[in-house]
């Protein structure tokens, strides 16, 4: 029996915020979002968090993920990949015999997602017509304008091309939400080919996107989430 599996990267050592992944947002640790919005979407046969950290293991158990293993070293510093680590986990479990269909990476702080967003990147997933589906959010800003400010203080745009092109005549730019990515198991263990032609978006409105890597960002996030919360 084949399963769709979730599962939730989440390494110990976070340099920005401290404990990053099990801290306090609004009363429960910040992981805790994800394994239970992916426990109630029904979606999933098992919730599994690789991580590193015994104590990061034993706040997933808490909230009812499983830890099947520890995720080595070589694959919880700085410069592993995501997909690396998904796909190392996808390997240790077929290796332990289990069969697995379509594999979810859902991100430890993505505490705005919202269920309806994770259902309809299974639908896409499972139509059998791409081989990853991501949740996107577009930019608020036409990045075809867009420059740099060089080390001498001066601006470089990035498109000069476009400088006097009207913004509705631009195409409008995605960005990657952080928050899932949809694939089969085969693709997670394939070398990573990046936003393809095989690959489609789940679309999520600016307001449900906070990346969460500064604790300004954290505080936007709880203040957004309250907001949300509300209404």
């Amino acid at each position: 029996e084949f399963m769709n599996i979730a599962i939730i990267p989440a390494r110990g050592g976070s340099k920005r915020i401290p404990k990053k992944n099990i801290k306090d947002f609004l009363g429960k640790p910040i992981i805790a979002y994800s394994i239970e919005n992916a426990i109630n979407s029904k979606l999933f046969d098992k919730v599994i968090v690789s991580t590193d950290d015994d104590e990061i293991a034993q706040v997933a158990t808490e909230y009812g993920a499983e830890v099947p293993f520890i995720r080595p070293a070589e694959l919880s510093d700085d410069f592993s990949g995501t997909h690396e680590v998904i796909g190392h986990a996808v390997k240790s479990l077929e290796n332990n015999g289990e069969e697995i269909r379509y594999v979810c990476c859902l991100y430890a702080t993505a505490p705005l997602l919202k269920m309806n967003y994770l259902i309809k990147g299974y639908d896409l997933i499972k139509s059998g017509k791409w081989e990853s589906v991501i949740a996107a959010t577009k930019f608020s800003y036409p990045i075809f304008r867009s420059f740099e400010k060089l080390e001498n203080g001066s601006l470089k745009m990035f498109f000069p091309e476009h400088y006097s092109s009207r913004s509705q005549d631009l195409s409008e730019a995605f960005h990657d939400a952080g928050q899932f990515y949809w694939a089969s198991a085969k693709v997670w263990k394939d070398k990573p080919n990046g936003f393809s032609e095989n690959s489609t978006i789940v679309e999520l409105p600016n307001y449900l996107v906070q990346d969460i890597d500064t604790m300004e960002d954290w505080i936007r996030a709880e203040n957004l989430f309250k907001l949300l919360d509300n209404n």
